[in-house]
């Protein structure tokens, strides 16, 4: 599967830190770095250095919180999370087009709230995608159309959209009222086209 988003920043969060193909090329070819506090304990381990470091500091290594204080840019508000933080420093620089890896696994509340909050970004302008080990998260709005393979893995998670449709796909869809009645469909093209008025989170296999 060939990643096409254009990339202007990518955020490296504090989960399970990258080990598939995909999400370690996008950090491997960021053109900018910006790790979540504990993000960098293992970024910094494997020998890169981030363009900088976003957080409270209550999880980054104090090795790393005196050797790299000059790339911290530290952040207390205790009402939002590192990724957010991330997200909210990238927009003000100018940079709408962020890929976020290493924001699942380790605890499931942190995984849930992070996929959850790609919808809030998406609503204060960040064209945003999350990379995980399995796939990739893009929140939409409205109608769009997609790459895909056939026989190809598509889940969709309803927020606000109604009329939902869909072409090149093998199981209808409509206006789900739960998140899992729109899991675990099949590409049945080289291309689907979700047709909605409002918001629904996607996620494509690899």
């Amino acid at each position: 599967m060939k990643v096409k988003q254009e990339i202007d920043a990518v955020i490296l969060a504090n989960g399970d830190y990258p080990s598939a193909p995909i999400p370690l090329m996008i950090l491997e070819q960021a053109p900018y770095v910006v790790c979540c506090d504990g993000g960098a304990n293992e970024y910094l381990a494997k020998g890169y250095l981030p363009d900088i470091i976003i957080g409270d500091g209550d999880s980054l290594s104090e090795e790393n919180r005196v050797k790299y204080a000059s790339l911290l840019h530290y952040n207390p508000d205790q009402e939002t999370n590192d990724q957010t933080k991330a997200m909210q420093f990238l927009l003000k620089q100018g940079k709408r087009k962020i890929a976020i890896v290493g924001a699942t696994g380790k605890r499931e509340d942190h995984t849930i709230g992070n996929i959850s909050l790609l919808m809030e970004y998406m609503r204060i302008g960040a064209e945003v995608r999350m990379y995980t080990d399995y796939g990739i998260f893009i929140p939409c709005k409205d109608t769009h159309t997609f790459a895909s393979r056939v026989g190809q893995q598509v889940s969709l998670f309803n927020f606000t959209a109604n009329g939902l449709k869909a072409e090149g796909l093998v199981y209808p869809i409509y206006d789900f009222t739960t998140w899992w009645q729109g899991t675990l469909n099949t590409c049945s093209k080289e291309s689907f086209t979700i047709e909605a008025k409002g918001e629904y989170l996607l996620f494509l296999n690899y």
